[in-house]
């Protein structure tokens, strides 16, 4: 039986917000996600969240997640006192069961670094360790001359010799259950900060004869915690090079890993680029030969083989076809449905629209709640003029129409299949197929005129 409690009580004075520390995000998703997400990896059967400065908040966040439970610490009197909050929440049938110890604001550790604790718990206490050259402020893992570790001594109550120990306590551990729960209630106050220290059941565990082990991370981000501002901006810096790594391993081109940020999940075909600046969000899932130009946001986007978009373009809730073209500055809003070979250009904004095979719109055009056929010419200035000031209403261009320059169309309205509609024509009644519509003013030229001037 294994059981997770997440420590997320702490107040985190330094962000100086009125968010709870845990709710601040890396990557786009809160720091206490990433942590649930390496929780579940490991299928604890009770994962149980120790909650205190701003507890409803963070509840009503997870609140349609019934595999959490929450304990209440209040007031925060040390780990150890929190740890011991959670413990009527622990699932204990015999004494193989394990319970982990993870930090709600070190949000990286990844579900090996945990499995990797598992192993070397060999049915004692195990603890993650890192060897730091600078160990100032860290807990220091004692050890005896035979090398086994007999306690863990917090910076403030080290002596100058124990300071001098370079390997210290991340305070993720994994504990006998049984044991955990005999230990937490023995705990003392009785140190310089007047707090009760989970890591002193280690001391108890060796009075006990019960075996303490370690284990490592697999990387240095894994065991950072953020109390700060800056220290979660320069956990994220970490943490996006990781995930550039891993594309970058996967045969993703990335021009500058420390440009690039993904705030999601991102699936990549082969051979595709992906130039400075861009950011992905939600999920987002590259074709073979895609390439993303310089700065570009893509939010739960789907495109196929060979698309290519350009450069400071925005797609949003959109699927886009193969060797489809989008951009510069072009804005792909929620519903948009791209067919292969399509053009959306400079300053081109598709809402709610379906694209048919080989149409386009190169520049400075509104398509919004429309159904666009195949081979649909689309001119500058286009416009759909989809919305009352009440409701929304279509727009029908069936396949192999020409939509001169600067029109409008008033829906809903139809334009039949391989209809021309003039440049600068207000369509407000349907166009009939293979036709030509125009509708404007005769030009007129006024022989005489002249402009006035300016009176002195």
């Amino acid at each position: 039986m294994l059981n997770i409690v997440i420590l997320a009580a702490g107040q985190g004075k330094r962000m100086q917000s009125n968010l709870p520390k845990v709710l601040h995000p890396i990557a786009g998703r809160p720091m206490l996600t990433h942590v649930l997400d390496s929780a579940r990896a490991l299928e604890a059967q009770c994962i149980a969240v120790v909650v205190g400065h701003g507890a409803e908040q963070v509840k009503l966040a997870y609140a349609t997640q019934p595999d959490l439970q929450f304990a209440l610490q209040q007031p925060q009197l040390g780990t150890g006192h929190a740890v011991l909050q959670a413990v009527p929440l622990l699932q204990e049938t015999d004494a193989d069961d394990v319970t982990i110890i993870l930090y709600g604001d070190v949000p990286l550790v990844q579900p090996d670094t945990l499995r990797a604790l598992m192993l070397a718990r060999a049915n004692g206490v195990a603890i993650l360790t890192e060897i730091l050259p600078d160990a100032t402020g860290y807990g220091r893992i004692v050890r005896n001359a035979k090398g086994s570790v007999t306690a863990i001594v917090e910076h403030k109550d080290a002596t100058p010799e124990q300071r001098a120990i370079q390997e210290v306590n991340t305070g993720i551990m994994a504990v006998p259950t049984r044991q955990l729960k005999t230990w937490l209630a023995k705990l003392t106050n009785n140190n310089a900060q007047g707090e009760y220290y989970l890591t002193d059941i280690v001391g108890m565990a060796v009075a006990e004869g019960v075996s303490v082990n370690v284990a490592h991370p697999s990387a240095g981000f894994e065991t950072l915690g953020v109390n700060s501002r800056l220290q979660q901006a320069e956990l994220e810096r970490l943490w996006q090079r990781e995930l550039a790594r891993r594309q970058l391993e996967a045969g993703v081109t990335i021009v500058d890993p420390s440009r690039f940020d993904l705030r999601g999940e991102l699936q990549c075909g082969q051979d595709v680029f992906i130039d400075v600046g861009c950011v992905f969000e939600g999920r987002v899932v590259l074709a073979d030969g895609v390439r993303i130009g310089a700065h570009c946001v893509l939010r739960n986007v789907t495109l196929g083989r060979a698309t290519q978009v350009e450069p400071f373009s925005h797609l949003d809730q959109a699927q886009v076809g193969a060797e489809a073209h989008i951009g510069p500055y072009a804005r792909l809003r929620p519903g948009a449905k791209l067919a292969d070979a399509t053009h959306v250009g400079n300053f081109v904004e598709i809402k709610n629209t379906s694209l048919g095979k080989g149409s386009k719109a190169n520049h400075l055009a509104y398509v919004g709640d429309a159904d666009v056929g195949e081979r649909v010419n689309i001119g500058a200035g286009t416009i759909t003029c989809n919305y009352d000031g009440v409701n929304k209403h279509r727009t029908i261009i069936e396949d192999d129409a020409f939509i001169g320059s600067d029109t409008q169309l008033v829906a809903p309205v139809r334009v039949g299949k391989g209809a021309t509609l003039g440049a600068g024509t207000t369509l407000t009644r349907d166009a009939p197929a293979g036709q030509l519509t125009v509708s404007r003013p005769k030009q007129t030229t006024i022989e005489g005129w002249k402009r006035p001037v300016k009176k002195a």
